[in-house]
């Protein structure tokens, strides 16, 4: 896998030979304005030694000809000029610089853009590894942090490249001699220049870190999560002491990079300023040694001002190759993070699966996964696993079974045991490493992703919720459902009248992660939002395990219309739930070890008898075998209440 493994480690920050090359193609699709921003850039920086050479006839033909007298006329027209050339060159400026400035926040959008749709393609391991304040930090913080790059820093190589070569040969025009002089220090500050770089770009590296340390110690602090759990354990003081620590080292390293370089910037400022000295006291010699015929005064004063054009983009240069080379660290982390291959990809000859004529046949043949080598290869298996020296950890070994159509077959077994795992494979939030998992006898490897998105319906333990409206909220199952269709789902779901109850009814905004609802009411409206998806497959994580009795009911009760007709794989960790399913799975070290109705597994004495007296120890509980209803102490708590059927003890 290139770049990076997808989980277990932060990607790796890729140096790239091509780096530079990678930067310049994101100026591609934009090619024509780049072109045209070079045109106005050598227009201005021709018309910027203009007025330098002008001032030579300025002063020997105009102010101090060889008659001794100024030729006032000659002298209206050469302001003239300089005045008209100073007003075209400020207007190529403006045009310049909202070129630049476009075709930069084009180049950062697009490149924002690509980022994100790049990690939306993830697998669902990347996201378990890599902590959320980091990825967001690479989004928002190293983006933003190559602005200057893409917005200013190429038109300022480009244009003072120009300017710099442009104004040497003025300068050369004038006076060879003085041009060997002044340009012969330029390399000594070059060399110095680029290890200032290097060092610059190291010290880069580490403040995007510590940013991106920061960024994931406020999005887990300050999250609703995480502040109730800092409250609850009163570690207010100890996260503001971590964030403080944090918070000192990224100050200590912006300082310690804005002062990197200083001392040799100061050292080409002090030289700069002084170059001219240097200059007059040269041209002394050169007086002394050529006559007036050598070098006039005009020369003299046209060197200098051409002098300080030379040395300003020779300055800019060096400066902007520190400020590059900075940058080329953030553009390693985000090409480290577009160079991280997803795993889970649609295979070339992937189908998309007609909806509407999904059955709902559900099978895992010989279904083994490895999450280690799951993460290390994209098609990962045991030969692999082994050729890399490691041994494979099976989160599912061997597991096979066949779930018919409108089925409700319900997998239990202690914490760890893989059922979560078998609830992955189906949607493809992780692959198989062997074995094959197939819909209507379809490998889901060979569908499109997308296409199973349509099929699926998920509901998971902890529902989560935009920091939107409930009707957004809603709606993200079917952007294009109707109020009607809407209505429905939630009356379906036992959550309709719950929202009317509130101020702004379907407008209602729920919270960040739907923390201004209950549990219950948070799962209710997850599962309204599942039924307005209509898949044809459903798939049931646990979604009623951290509720209270009573909210249980409720959505035990919602769930009823949503599994009606569908096939439905239900992880359940209260048995309570599950007792009517037409068939119980049980799973146990990544193995499916029993299987059978709740009748059958109590009666043969196995893990699921075991689990079923813990959970019921001590209750009378009878079944209706035959109508599937479940009763504990003469209550009803599974299955379709009927008043026929003989109840059997157990």
């Amino acid at each position: 896998m290139a770049g990076s493994t997808e989980t277990g480690s932060k990607p790796e920050l890729i140096a790239s030979r091509g780096l530079v090359g990678r930067i310049a193609l994101a100026f591609r699709p934009y090619l024509p304005q780049v072109i045209a921003v070079g045109a106005l850039i050598v227009v201005s920086a021709g018309l910027g030694v203009a007025n330098p050479l002008l001032i030579r006839v300025v002063f020997d033909d105009a102010l101090f000809p060889a008659s001794g007298t100024p030729n006032l006329n000659l002298l209206w027209i050469l302001a003239g000029i300089m005045a008209g050339v100073t007003a075209v060159t400020s207007t190529i400026g403006i045009a310049q610089t909202y070129l630049t400035n476009t075709v930069g926040q084009r180049v950062m959008g697009d490149l924002r853009a690509r980022l994100f749709k790049h990690l939306q393609g993830l697998s669902l391991s990347f996201f378990t590894g890599n902590r959320t304040g980091e990825i967001q930090s690479r989004v928002s913080e190293d983006v933003g942090g190559v602005q200057n790059v893409v917005t200013t820093t190429v038109t300022d190589v480009i244009s003072n490249a120009v300017i710099l070569v442009s104004t040497a040969i003025a300068m050369a025009v004038l006076s060879w001699q003085l041009t060997l002089v002044a340009l012969g220090v330029v390399p000594f500050f070059a060399v110095i220049t680029q290890k200032v770089g290097k060092k610059r770009r190291e010290v880069s590296r580490e403040v995007q870190q510590s940013r991106a340390e920061m960024n994931a110690i406020t999005q887990e602090t300050l999250s609703v999560s995480g502040v109730m759990l800092t409250k609850l354990f009163g570690r207010q003081d100890d996260e503001v002491q971590r964030f403080n620590r944090e918070n000192q080292r990224l100050s200590n390293l912006v300082i310690r990079r804005q002062m990197t370089g200083q001392v040799v910037w100061a050292i080409m400022q002090g030289f700069f300023s002084v170059s001219p000295v240097i200059i007059y006291v040269l041209a002394g010699y050169l007086l002394v040694g050529l006559g007036r015929e050598g070098i006039s005064a005009g020369t003299i004063v046209a060197f200098t001002t051409l002098q300080s054009r030379l040395y300003f983009p020779i300055g800019t240069l060096l400066r902007v190759s520190v400020e590059l080379q900075a940058s080329l660290a953030l553009f390693e982390r985000i090409f480290g993070y577009l160079d991280t291959e997803p795993d889970i990809v649609d295979a070339p000859d992937a189908a998309d699966l007609d909806a509407a004529a999904v059955a709902g046949v559900v099978e895992f043949d010989s279904v083994r996964v490895d999450y280690g080598a799951h993460t290390i290869f994209r098609t990962a298996d045991a030969n692999a696993a082994a050729a890399m020296g490691r041994t494979p950890q099976w989160a599912l070994d061997g597991v096979s079974f066949r779930v018919e159509p409108g089925q409700l077959a319900a997998f239990v077994g202690p914490s760890g045991a893989g059922k979560s795992t078998i609830s992955y494979l189906l949607p493809r939030l992780y692959d198989a490493s062997e074995g094959r998992v197939s819909i209507d006898g379809h490998d889901v490897r060979k569908v499109k992703q997308r296409s199973l998105a349509d099929v699926i319906g998920y509901v998971s333990q902890e529902s989560y919720l935009f920091h939107a409206t409930v009707r957004d909220n809603l709606l993200y199952g079917r952007p294009d459902a109707t109020d009607d269709e809407m209505v429905s789902a939630t009356r379906a779901a036992n959550i309709h009248e719950r929202i009317m109850d509130f101020e702004d009814g379907y407008g209602t905004v729920v919270g960040e992660r739907g923390y201004r609802l209950s549990g219950g009411e948070r799962q209710r409206l997850s599962i309204a939002r599942v039924i307005l998806h209509q898949p044809r497959i459903l798939v049931l994580d646990e979604a009623t395990s951290a509720l209270d009795t009573a909210s249980e009911r409720l959505v035990q009760a919602a769930l009823e219309p949503l599994m009606q007709g569908r096939t439905t794989l239900a992880i359940a960790h209260r048995l309570s739930t599950i007792m009517a399913a037409d068939v119980i799975f049980v799973v146990d070290h990544g193995r499916i070890i029993e299987q059978g109705t709740h009748g059958e597994l109590v009666a043969r004495g196995g893990l699921y008898a075991d689990l079923y007296h813990q959970q019921f120890q001590g209750g009378d509980l009878e079944c209706l075998c035959e109508d599937g209803v479940v009763m504990s102490d003469g209550e009803v708590v599974a299955g379709p209440q009927r008043d026929a059927g003989v109840p059997l003890r157990v």
